[in-house]
């Protein structure tokens, strides 16, 4: 569903506001977010570099660094600059020694591979590179490669069936289960469907096991067998138990209602909520799009204790909302990820923290700058300025998104500029925080990269489908019972930064 983004008919007035903000900003930055004690030599010129998608000779010559820590943020520079002076210089960095320029290489290589038709070769050698965190990039390689139409990606295929079945990492057995979701058409359907259904059965880790579920409801819910449903939905894992529910509402097989109608009391208000508009989709309904009251019978979660940390004091004198540019970033902690583990998730080290009050409840986001430095930087100015302050949640739809940031309360509105998207491989499960997108018209309406503003979603459930797309900042620390109290009608009361942790 696509419904995250904002409506595109503002993208020529932004435009032109834009190209006059970034006159300002060669004269005068906004605020720094923070001291940032110990920053990694050399980023800043990269964030600059890469969020303006300029390729040069410096980042080419950065990614030859000593320094592994260069070498890495200059590989992923290059993979987001989506320009195809890169794809020799990156092609070379797959095989570099260091692990955390592998994997960094890898995955901008697969950002690459949206926009440039590049061999597919070095994608396919890194599935089978030792280390995890290769790996786990390369996965992620190979669905974009497919998504885009590659030559020669029907040929990654295999490989990613074996790393589900034997790779010693479930973070990597998880990440070929979501990329499976990419081959869902053609002949090689129905056998990838088996594939998943056995490996499902079989598997102990529970990480792994509601990931096989979201790709079977997500790209395979016709050809997944009734016995594995009815498998899922007495799962004793609730995440697992929400992909089947929303599966059987796919399946649009009437005789599903016997199966879904015990789920409206799960002890998981998520599972609850799932059920109910998987019967909706049963009776002919439509999806639930706005959410303005709980459904009948739906217990919410109870309310968690509000968090009451004194709250770090606002700046004064910023001045209106507009583009972060690369002064703006905090760029204290490397990127250093030599681990599986340490590619699906933050660096080690204090990170920026933000509470958002709301009607219903507190709730706590912890912020990565080093995967996403420009976009924190932009979440952390509008916070400053109190921008968010008393806006509404214009948009939440169950067990999948809730949205806000439009100082208009209606999806169409923002302050008026864009920022770069910072494409990461942090993976959309439920909680985290991303920036809503502008859509292509027609048709087939598809994310508009770079036109991210002020809109950001939180997410109920995971929606994996995301992670080709949308820039994760950040996720829940404490307060997510709170996402399961919210309707429409809530706002925004209060958002404020902490001490960082």
């Amino acid at each position: 569903m696509r419904v995250v983004g904002r409506k595109a008919s503002r993208k020529q007035v932004r435009r032109t506001v834009l190209a006059g903000l970034a006159a300002v900003a060669a004269i005068t930055v906004l605020a720094p977010v923070g001291a940032a004690p110990g920053e990694q030599p050399g980023y800043r010129r990269l964030v600059g570099l890469e969020s303006t998608r300029t390729y040069s000779d410096d980042l080419a010559a950065a990614l030859t660094s000593g320094d592994v820590r260069i070498a890495g943020r200059a590989a992923l520079a290059l993979g987001r600059t989506q320009d195809p002076r890169a794809a020799g210089f990156l092609d070379n960095a797959t095989s570099a020694q260091d692990v955390p320029v592998r994997a960094l290489a890898v995955y901008g290589y697969g950002l690459l591979a949206v926009r440039v038709p590049v061999p597919i070769a070095p994608i396919a050698r890194a599935l089978r590179d030792p280390a995890g965190a290769v790996r786990v990039a390369a996965v992620d390689a190979a669905w974009r490669a497919k998504a885009a139409g590659r030559l020669g990606s029907v040929a990654l295929l295999r490989p990613l069936l074996t790393l589900l079945r034997t790779d010693p990492e479930p973070i990597v057995r998880a990440r070929a289960a979501t990329a499976l979701s990419g081959w869902r058409e053609g002949p090689d359907g129905i056998g990838i469907a088996d594939e998943l259904q056995r490996d499902f059965h079989q598997e102990h880790d529970p990480s792994v096991r509601w990931v096989e579920a979201w790709t079977l409801r997500r790209a395979y819910a016709v050809t997944t067998a009734p016995a594995t449903v009815r498998a899922g939905l007495r799962d004793r894992d609730e995440l697992v138990r929400i992909q089947f529910a929303d599966l059987e509402g796919r399946r649009r097989d009437r005789d599903g209602s016997a199966w879904l109608t015990p789920l409206l009391h799960d002890p998981s208000w998520r599972v609850a909520e799932q059920a109910s508009e998987s019967l909706r989709l049963l009776r002919g309904e439509p999806r639930t799009e706005h959410l303005v009251a709980i459904p009948d019978g739906i217990v919410t979660p109870s309310p968690a204790p509000e968090n009451t940390e004194a709250p770090l004091p606002r700046p004064t004198g910023l001045g209106p909302p507009r583009a972060p540019v690369a002064d703006d970033a905090r760029l204290d902690l490397p990127l250093l990820p030599t681990t599986s583990a340490a590619m699906d998730g933050p660096m080690p080290g204090p990170h920026p923290r933000v509470r958002i009050g709301t009607t219903a409840g507190t709730i706590v986001v912890r912020l990565y700058p080093e995967w996403a430095p420009l976009t924190v930087a932009n979440f952390l100015n509008l916070v400053d300025r109190g921008y968010y302050d008393g806006l509404r949640w214009f948009r939440i739809v169950p067990d999948f998104v809730v949205q806000t940031g439009d100082p208009t309360n209606t999806g169409d509105g923002d302050a008026g500029y864009t920022i770069p998207a910072e494409e990461n491989p942090l993976p959309q499960r439920a909680g985290v925080i991303s920036m809503g997108l502008d859509y292509t018209s027609g048709a087939h309406p598809a994310p508009k990269r770079d036109s991210a503003g002020t809109q950001f979603y939180i997410t109920l459930s995971p929606q994996l489908h995301l992670d080709r797309d949308f820039t994760v900042f950040g996720r829940v620390e404490s307060g997510f019972a709170t996402l399961g109290r919210l309707i429409e009608t809530d706002h925004m009361t209060r958002v404020e930064r902490l001490p960082d942790d």
